[in-house]
């Protein structure tokens, strides 16, 4: 017997029923109501202000568990009323009522995403770089595509970005480029985003009518809060300054304000010209070392390298995560967990989220 409207409606109620629960757990509510108090009571004390590095994470972290406390509590109150209001209901407030329970499956869906992100630096912002592969011109042509997507991605999300270092193609696109998304949780998202990148197009760089297959690899940090000691002896630094410059190379800035920093021992190169105070780029260039060297240390010390960066793959056929298809059809497929789209114009303007969704959950 087929199950009319509301009856299916009662029965995707009552699958929210659940899903709120196992969220309950997944979140540890009552943990976080008694962690919650705890720091609440020490913005009581007096002498708190006195370190303000600390108040500032304290209270960042009452906002953030005071958000998920809310919100599910909010998911359960509106979906108890729900129950109440289909007891009574009339078969001209189905559509009504359908409407409702689809608004709340979609927030319970991305609490229960959010339940997701609990890494040890999930939290943190994202320091993510891009650099073109085989591929030629077509190569940096689509490594520049990518640092779009991204781009418009994180701003979508309300992110910050910050662009310290991009260093142009020679006659189209870029080399290699640097973003960092500034905003609670940009690691936990993106971090899935690492890996070689490939695109299967027809080259508009050529008049042979052939598809030309590029590659760029992305590589996802976390950056590192201040609050973890990173100790770098400024002895171990060369401190290189010159002018910003654009696409051809051609000289932007009239003064020497672009900064790059080599750390001596490792090797490890950062620059940045964002900015147009030289200060201010060095700055940029010393938070970016910071957590290339932090992410060092883990390898060293803890062999929690691949966890951070991944293994490193050459940036060719063969190593691809995902694949960005124009022709002989359009469609974006991730190799890791098979999630397709068609439509390949919404993924490259920043629509990746059901490629990110899809990872925190294999995970």
């Amino acid at each position: 017997m087929e199950l009319s409207m509301i009856d299916e409606i009662k029965k995707e109620l009552d699958s929210l029923s659940d899903k709120l629960s196992k969220i309950a757990d997944y979140l540890k509510l009552d943990e976080k109501k008694k962690i919650l108090s705890e720091l609440k009571k020490e913005t009581e004390s007096s002498g708190l202000w006195n370190d303000s590095n600390r108040a500032k994470k304290i209270l960042k972290e009452i906002s953030s568990i005071e958000k998920d406390i809310n919100e599910w509590q909010s998911l359960k109150e509106e979906s108890d009323d729900l129950h109440e209001i289909i007891s009574f209901s009339k078969d001209e407030d189905e559509k009504e009522i359908d409407l409702q329970l689809r608004q709340l499956l979609s927030r319970a869906s991305k609490l229960e995403l959010h339940t997701l992100l609990s890494g040890e630096y999930d939290k943190s912002n994202a320091v993510l770089s891009i650099n073109a592969g085989a591929g030629g011109t077509d190569a940096q042509d689509w490594a520049q595509i990518l640092l779009r997507m991204y781009s418009r991605w994180a701003e979508g999300k309300g992110y910050k970005i910050d662009i310290p270092e991009l260093s142009y193609g020679d006659e189209a696109g870029i080399k290699s480029a640097t973003l960092i998304v500034n905003g609670e949780y940009a690691y936990g998202y993106l971090k899935g985003e690492k890996g070689v990148h490939r695109l299967v197009r027809l080259s508009p760089f050529n008049s042979d009518g052939k598809r030309h297959t590029s590659f760029a690899a992305v590589e996802v940090i976390p950056e590192i809060s201040e609050e973890i000691e990173v100790t770098i002896n400024p002895a171990d630094l060369r401190v290189d300054t010159y002018r910003a410059s654009g696409p051809g190379g051609q000289n932007v800035n009239k003064t020497s304000s672009a900064v790059r920093i080599t750390h001596l021992p490792t090797g490890i190169v950062t620059q940045s010209q964002s900015d147009r105070n030289q200060q201010a780029n060095k700055e940029i260039c010393l938070k970016v070392l910071k957590s290339k060297l932090y992410e060092m240390m883990l390898a060293q010390r803890k062999e929690k390298i691949e966890e951070l960066r991944g293994e490193r793959k050459a940036i060719e056929w063969g190593h691809q995560i995902r694949s960005y298809v124009f022709q002989p059809y359009t469609m974006v497929k991730d190799n890791r967990t098979g999630t397709e789209v068609g439509n390949v114009e919404a993924v490259i303007n920043g629509d990746i989220d059901v490629f990110i969704e899809a990872m925190l959950k294999k995970a």
